[in-house]
Parts: C-alpha cells; sequence; structure tokens
C-alpha cells in the first residue's frame, strides 16, 4: 500500500492575522446586508415563511439528502479512480463529517478532515486531497453548464467564457499533469494511478444527478417558476456563493444571489424567506448525512 513520503500529521497552515480580518469581515458586511435586507422587508418576509409548508420543507429536506449523496459518490468516485476505492458507509463518513469543516472560515478544514479520516482507512493524503480539489471544478462546470440550459442563452449566455477554461481542467491529461507538478513542489510520490476519462465522466453523471435533487429541493419551497427554474436558480446561486470562497460555505453572497435570480418569479420578500429557507434546510441536510454516516460507520467497526 502506497504511504506519503513525510509520515507525520498533516500541519494545519497558518494564516496572517489580515487575511483572517479580511475573511471575517467579509462575512460581516454580507450577513449584515443581508440583515438589514431582511429588517426591511421584515413583514413580507415573515409572509413568504408562512406560506411555506411542513410537507414541502420535509420533501425539500429528502431532496437534499439526495444531492448531498450525488456529491459523495462524485467525489467517492474519484477517489476510488485514483486508486483508492472505498466501501460505501466508510467513505460516506469521510465525506460528510469532512464537508461540515465548509462552515468554518478557511478552505482548507474539510480537506483536512478527509484526509485524516481518510487516511485511517489506507487513503494517502495525496489522493484525498486530489479527490478534495477535483470536486470544485467538477461542479462549477456542471452548475454552470445547468444555468445556461435551464435559465437560458439569452441572460446567462455571458457564463460561456468560462466554460472553455473548465473544460480544460476537467481534462484529465491536463488534470494528471497538474497534480504531478503540484506533488513534485510539495516533493510528494505521484498518484500511482492516474485520472481516467470514464471516471471523470462518471463523476460528472453524478454532480448532475446532485443538481437535479437540489433543483427539486428548491422547487419544493418556490414551485412558481417551474421545476426546470428551479434547477437553474439554485446551481446559478450556488456557483455565484462558492466562487466567493472567502466566506464559509458561500454565506450570504449565495442568498443574495437567489433572491436576485427568483426576482422574475417572486417578490423580495417571499424570495428572501425561500433563500433563508433553503440555507436552513441544506445545513440540517448537511447535520442528518453525517450523523447517519457516522452511525452507520461505527455499526461496522463494531
Amino acid at each position: 500500500m502506497s504511504q506519503d513520503v513525510v509520515g507525520e500529521p498533516a500541519a494545519i497552515p497558518r494564516r496572517s492575522w489580515p487575511r483572517r480580518l479580511l475573511r471575517f469581515g467579509f462575512l460581516a458586511v454580507a450577513l449584515g446586508f443581508g440583515a438589514y435586507a431582511v429588517a426591511g422587508q421584515w413583514d413580507a418576509v415573515v409572509a413568504g415563511f408562512a406560506r411555506l409548508s411542513w410537507p414541502a420543507l420535509t420533501g425539500s429536506l429528502v431532496a437534499v439528502v439526495a444531492a448531498l449523496l450525488g456529491a459523495m459518490l462524485t467525489w467517492r468516485t474519484l477517489l476510488a479512480d485514483l486508486g483508492s476505492p472505498l466501501p460505501a458507509r466508510p467513505a460516506a463518513k469521510v465525506f460528510f463529517v469532512g464537508q461540515l469543516g465548509k462552515y468554518i472560515p478557511g478552505t482548507v478544514w474539510p480537506m483536512l478532515a478527509q484526509m485524516e479520516m481518510g487516511r485511517e482507512l489506507g487513503v494517502p493524503r495525496t489522493r484525498s486531497a486530489a479527490a478534495f480539489f477535483l470536486m470544485m471544478p467538477i461542479q462549477l462546470a456542471t452548475g454552470l453548464l445547468v444555468t445556461l440550459v435551464t435559465l437560458g442563452w439569452d441572460r446567462y449566455g455571458w457564463l460561456l467564457l468560462f466554460l472553455p477554461l473548465l473544460v480544460v481542467l476537467l481534462e484529465p491529461k491536463v488534470v494528471n499533469g497538474v497534480i504531478g507538478f503540484a506533488l513534485r513542489k510539495l516533493k510528494r510520490e505521484p498518484l500511482e494511478r492516474p485520472l481516467t476519462r470514464r471516471g471523470m465522466l462518471t463523476a460528472l453523471g453524478w454532480a448532475l444527478a446532485g443538481w437535479v435533487s437540489y433543483g427539486v429541493h428548491l422547487y419544493l419551497i418556490a414551485p412558481q417558476g417551474g421545476l426546470l427554474f428551479a434547477v437553474g436558480a439554485f446551481a446559478m446561486s450556488w456557483c455565484l456563493g462558492i466562487l466567493t470562497f472567502v466566506v464559509p460555505a458561500g454565506a450570504g453572497v449565495r442568498e443574495v444571489a437567489m433572491v436576485a435570480v427568483l426576482a422574475p418569479q417572486l417578490d423580495q420578500g417571499a424570495a428572501i424567506a425561500v433563500a433563508l429557507s433553503s440555507r436552513i434546510v441544506i445545513i440540517v441536510g448537511d447535520l442528518i448525512c453525517a450523523g447517519l454516516a457516522g452511525i452507520a460507520a461505527r455499526r461496522d467497526s463494531v
């Protein structure tokens, strides 16, 4: 079994105080504007929440869990293609528990958690890191594609500017070259198995399935524009939120983008209520998936 060159636990990177202040400052500003928008539309927001039903929210939560499973299978496919296939339950524990780190300011915490938990299962840190970093371009590329197909080329055709770059970055030959270069710079052993085109296409398929589930989640709490519109609206807001990586899990940014995208279908107060409900449902979904995966993995180890 392959091992990393350096056997000591991965060090947590130190961040300078100016960068930390920037991250927390941006988060404070985003949440501050969000609170101001909610306060200014308070009556409409309350009315928007009142229109939501528990059956709709429950169905939305089920759809979110399905979307999160799609993300886990995307990651698990990449890890298996790189040479570390994991059984479903241990893979779910590593992915879902590690993903809780996205709510901490900074971008490295989910990766560090997945690296350490994966190492206990025999997964070299380099493979865990490679699978983690490949998730973002895969989700961005499929998210932008979904946005174009569902919301229309006339309004969002400018997103085509990003697709050529993402397509190049998703070409396995390019991916393997970039990973190899990074590992050489870090003085680590190269990956034993390069990423294949079949593995990449399978991962892209799971990512697309995840977007459909996220669209169902939004449709159940905001059905006014139809299912296709809901799929595109969520994909668009998610992509804008994840590109703003200085805040944890795109907090605030995704909600602002979602309110803007929902504007043709809902008044501002109702759109704010939908965006906040979506955020709450996704947080609950993250917690449920992490809890169930941890319990299932523990039972396997007993």
